[in-house]
């Protein structure tokens, strides 16, 4: 039978096998936020395409003159025949279900902005994936180091 060895972890002892169970549960937590992040992230990537594409909408619009007709993006690869009112005017969301409206070059910076937003909100949740999977090696080689360790 192998020898039970005690650990300890500030004030509470632990067992080698107690320990191990720490180790592990904190590593599938790890993934298990990760694996939300990476979610989030695919979340925060569609909003940004759907930015860029919006924005190539209006740069396109920007070319167009009153009563012409376009062939306007409906989503899902999907147009339909329009024909151009007023294209120097846009309606812009502003939340809470409420639009203003806004020159095409104010609709396209406030767009602007809201990618800057999202590749930032992007870039921290990569520097918090990056932080877990170093963690999660970091507790992985605390645990293979007391498998390691074995009847010692």
């Amino acid at each position: 039978m192998p020898e039970k060895r005690t650990l300890f972890m500030g004030n509470n002892k632990m067992t080698k096998e107690e320990e191990l169970t720490r180790y592990m549960t904190l590593i599938e937590q790890y993934k298990e936020q990760m694996n939300a992040l990476e979610m989030q992230s695919g979340y925060v990537q569609a909003a940004i395409n759907d930015y860029n594409k919006a924005k190539m909408t209006l740069e396109q619009l920007g070319k167009v003159n009153k009563g012409d007709e376009i062939l306007l993006p409906i989503g899902g690869s999907t147009f339909i025949y329009a024909s151009a009112k007023d294209p120097s005017k846009v309606l812009f969301d502003i939340g809470s279900g409420f639009v203003a409206e806004k020159t095409f070059q104010d609709a396209i910076k406030k767009i602007d902005e809201r990618i800057e937003d999202l590749q930032k909100t992007m870039e921290k949740m990569s520097t918090m994936m990056q932080q877990l999977q170093n963690e999660a090696t970091d507790m992985s080689m605390k645990a293979q180091s007391l498998i390691s360790m074995g009847g010692q």
